[in-house]
């Protein structure tokens, strides 16, 4: 019987741009979820995982307090973590192994539409409120400019209005709070998307073996994000043109068609988008039959 040590803890936003796209992909990795009553951990029913339902603040330090095994959270909130262990002398004890392509944003620095901003040194002396102290202040160091880092836990675009700082810095998607704030976007100090990170700290070897395998199957989902099957006719005389115009292909798998001496059949697994435009010059090019599938999961 296995015990709750054997079992791998994956530290998951609760709530949030980047819970369902987080659940949603370890489902697409094989793994059958049951929440529990108080819905704060999903329990696997296929396989020894778990994930923790927290804050995704918590995440890294989750992580590299070995309390969990894996963790998907923000690339923002990761550096600013490793910024603030650092800062306090401390080791930065997980690592990233997966970018996740969802969850895509900028931690920003926004001024007033009012105020004239020519460049970081229009910075020099003022304050800046952000939630984001460690990663602002990495900025301002490397380009040597002297300005206060005011700490606001949310709600930090109403800091000008409030006479509590002259410029923010915080996460930016569409702009739109921005705008509507009187601010607009004047640089950029990260761009960020959801990643996987992974304790440092040694597992067991079923523990790892197990890890391993959730990575291999991430590694596989990941791989076929826009990836299409495509199959089609073609004649023989074409098939270089056709190569050329499979989108992200690797050498295409050519058959033979029954009955037909001049015409053989083209499988191949594209990892592009496959566009209208693209199977129009295909045709053009004489394939026929053409057939476009979605690919679920790949292993390499």
């Amino acid at each position: 019987m296995e015990t709750p040590e054997q079992r791998i803890q994956i530290a998951v936003q609760k709530t949030g741009r980047l819970t369902d796209h987080s659940i949603d992909l370890l489902e697409r990795c094989g793994l059958k979820l049951t929440r529990s009553k108080d819905q704060l951990i999903c329990y696997g029913e296929n396989m020894p995982i778990d994930l923790l339902l927290v804050r995704d603040d918590d995440i890294p330090g989750l992580v590299g307090e070995d309390v969990c095994d894996l963790g998907i959270c923000g690339l923002n909130v990761v550096e600013e973590k490793r910024l603030t262990r650092e800062s306090e002398g401390r080791e930065t004890s997980f690592k990233q192994v997966f970018e996740l392509d969802f969850g895509h944003c900028r931690l920003a620095l926004a001024a007033p539409d009012s105020v004239e901003y020519e460049g970081p040194s229009s910075l020099e002396n003022t304050r800046i409120a952000t939630s984001y102290v460690g990663l602002l202040n990495q900025f301002l160091s490397t380009n040597g400019i002297n300005a206060e880092a005011v700490y606001f836990s949310g709600a930090v675009e109403i800091a000008p209005k409030l006479g509590r700082a002259e410029y923010i810095c915080d996460l930016v998607s569409t702009g739109g709070t921005l705008k509507a704030n009187g601010l607009r976007e004047v640089e950029t100090l990260l761009n960020s998307e959801a990643v996987v990170i992974q304790t440092q700290k040694p597992l067991g070897a079923e523990k790892q073996a197990l890890v391993d395998k959730i990575l291999q199957r991430l590694d596989g989902v990941l791989q076929v994000r826009e990836s299409k099957y495509i199959m089609l006719h073609a004649p023989k005389s074409a098939l270089a043109e056709i190569r050329a115009l499979l989108p992200g292909s690797e050498a295409p798998t050519v058959l033979s068609l029954d009955g037909s001496d001049d015409k053989v059949a083209v499988h191949a697994v594209c990892r592009e988008n496959v566009f209208w435009e693209t199977l129009e010059n295909l045709k053009a090019a004489g394939a026929s039959s053409l057939l476009v599938l979605p690919v679920e999961k790949m292993l390499a």
